[in-house]
């Protein structure tokens, strides 16, 4: 293993992602905020690593990778072979499913609805496209309740990165001022998630400085 440097800000969703996984696998590594108010995404030295100038960014070593959900499979495939990422490829296509899932539907209207009822100031806001955006993400997480009755967590019977993908959404949700279907299965997903150190570090986060900001 060589030097794990994680570029980005923790009030990024994307590398809560990545640090929840370098959390769970207890793996040592450096985090260097960038992103936001701390800018430097258009500073050259970045771009060379990332051309997308986006956050994260990870590099192990030489090697560089960009994207989340491409970071957590790569540390997970790297440092946590038969627990986050199955080695049989049946469970790792159930992983992976959810994964995507978390990224193509789930993900997009709960980002959406966050931007809107969050860090859009308040006096531009717009009352039906935010009560749109929740309705749908409501739906996504009802669907996920459905799932979660026959499973503790969202790929099987142990945490995967299924559980990270999704679960990096929790948090933020429950503390938007919107109303809330009651989904037991979902609460009991939480409350085992809220139980992992790892989970309270990256995800449980204040989102105060992201408040009607609509710049980053």
């Amino acid at each position: 293993m060589g030097q794990l440097t994680l570029w980005g800000r923790l009030s990024s969703c994307n590398v809560q992602k990545a640090v929840w996984v370098l959390e769970e696998l207890a793996l040592p590594y450096k985090r260097i905020d960038a992103g936001g108010d701390f800018g430097g995404l258009d500073d050259p030295a970045y771009r060379a690593m990332n051309p997308h100038g986006t956050v994260p960014t990870l590099k192990d070593g030489a090697t560089v990778v960009c994207d989340s959900d491409a970071i957590i499979r790569y540390l997970a495939a790297s440092y946590g072979r038969g627990s986050l990422w199955p080695d049989a490829p049946a469970e790792r296509a159930a992983v992976d499913q959810w994964l995507a899932w978390a990224n193509a539907s789930l993900y997009r209207d709960w980002i959406d609805l966050f931007w809107m009822c969050v860090r859009t100031p308040p006096e531009r806001q717009d009352a039906e496209g935010i009560e749109a955006r929740r309705a749908r993400t409501a739906e996504r997480f009802t669907f996920l309740d459905n799932e979660l009755a026959n499973r503790p967590f969202v790929a099987g019977l142990e945490f995967s990165l299924a559980d990270v993908a999704a679960g990096m959404t929790l948090y933020r949700w429950f503390e938007m001022p919107i109303e809330r279907p009651a989904l037991a299965n979902l609460d009991a997903w939480h409350d085992r998630l809220k139980q992992r150190p790892p989970f309270q570090a990256a995800v449980c986060v204040p989102f105060d400085e992201l408040v009607g900001k609509l710049a980053h």
